[in-house]
């Protein structure tokens, strides 16, 4: 017998999934603004090697590029209590981001600054610009500018990834797939929705970083 497709059963949970997507997305804006700031302090240890920081950093930036991210989350949230240290979901999850995005973050950033030639710091010094000029204009912007698509596609690998974080009970978008399909057994309608929904955040938030990326790294009007 041909399959009856029936959307009404999940979009009259259609507040769930809308409150999950808000949930995701507000995840990935905490872990974007922390995540991105710890990498800016990372590359810039590890780009000038200001010790012992950058051996810190570099031991910090390995570990976490080559362990998956639900086991940082699992660490974070099953592990830290047996230290002592209890977190909620949504602080697990948000700490989680943040870790594991500024280690991403921090060396696409340090390719950016090593790209800056020497030769334009050399020119900030000749014009008696202070170190917080020539870091911000010189160094920061510039950097920024030429690493920052890939840096927008690891902000949204990171919010794709936060689907994990269901997995822990963080009330974001999978969490309340996975709960509404645990209700209607639609699991071919649930999920087809919720596919949906992740395109249009990942496109939406492409969008956002491209336009702020123009606007505020580029100058551009």
């Amino acid at each position: 017998m041909a399959y009856q497709f029936d959307f009404a059963a999940v979009l009259q949970h259609s507040d769930l999934l809308l409150q999950g997507a808000a949930f995701t997305l507000a995840l990935t804006a905490i872990g974007t603004l922390l995540g991105v700031g710890l990498g800016i302090v990372g590359a810039i240890l590890r780009a000038w090697r200001i010790r012992p920081f950058d051996r810190i950093f570099g031991v910090y930036v390995e570990l976490i590029r080559n362990t998956p991210f639900i086991v940082q989350l699992f660490f974070i949230f099953f592990g830290l209590p047996s230290l002592g240290v209890r977190l909620s979901e949504w602080e697990a999850a948000v700490l989680a981001m943040v870790i594991n995005l500024g280690a991403y973050s921090t060396e696409i950033i340090r390719a950016g600054i090593q790209a800056i030639p020497h030769g334009q710091l050399e020119a900030a010094s000749a014009l008696a610009m202070s170190r917080f000029e020539t870091f911000r204009h010189v160094v920061l912007r510039p950097a920024l500018g030429k690493v920052w698509p890939a840096l927008s596609s690891q902000i949204i690998i990171v919010m794709l990834g936060s689907a994990v974080c269901s997995q822990i009970s963080t009330e974001e978008l999978s969490f309340a797939a996975n709960f509404i399909q645990s209700r209607n057994f639609r699991a071919f309608e649930t999920y087809l929705l919720t596919t949906a929904l992740y395109l249009l955040m990942a496109v939406g938030i492409r969008q956002l970083l491209a336009w702020f990326g123009r606007r505020f790294i580029m100058g551009e009007r």
